[in-house]
């Protein structure tokens, strides 16, 4: 599952490298905080997307892998759009989270590089080819 929202930038470049590097061997979920970002998943190549608090909170506790800016896990956050509720699914889910650190909230996380997203996104597709018996 690949959760984003405002414009969906960070998660239609996320999955447009998972489709590169898994090919349709993995099942991608694209879940929106809006239809605009879900709009844009989808176009990178999602297999399945919805929109909303309910599609959220419904699919998270479902899916082996959630990945996402951090402020997916951040109440209130990408301008409100990210709810209560949607935070308490993602963090309840017993999926494996892979949290991008990029946010526009007034947050500072200390021992995490600058690193782009395109490096971070390589970072990505690195643990879940680690991780692919575990998940």
């Amino acid at each position: 599952m690949v959760m984003d929202g405002q414009g969906g930038g960070i998660g239609r470049a996320i999955i447009k490298r998972l489709r590169d590097a898994f090919g349709e061997e993995v099942e991608i979920l694209a879940l929106g905080t809006n239809s605009v970002a879900t709009s844009q998943m989808m176009k990178a190549g999602a297999n399945r997307g919805a929109t909303g608090q309910n599609a959220i909170t419904r699919t998270a506790p479902e899916v082996d892998i959630i990945i996402g800016p951090l402020a997916i896990i951040m109440a209130n956050s990408m301008m409100g759009e990210v709810t209560p509720g949607m935070c308490e699914a993602i963090s309840s889910s017993k999926a494996l989270k892979i949290l991008i650190p990029l946010t526009q909230e007034r947050i500072e996380i200390v021992g995490v590089s600058g690193e782009p997203l395109p490096h971070l996104i390589d970072q990505i597709i690195e643990i879940i080819r680690g991780g692919e018996k575990d998940v």
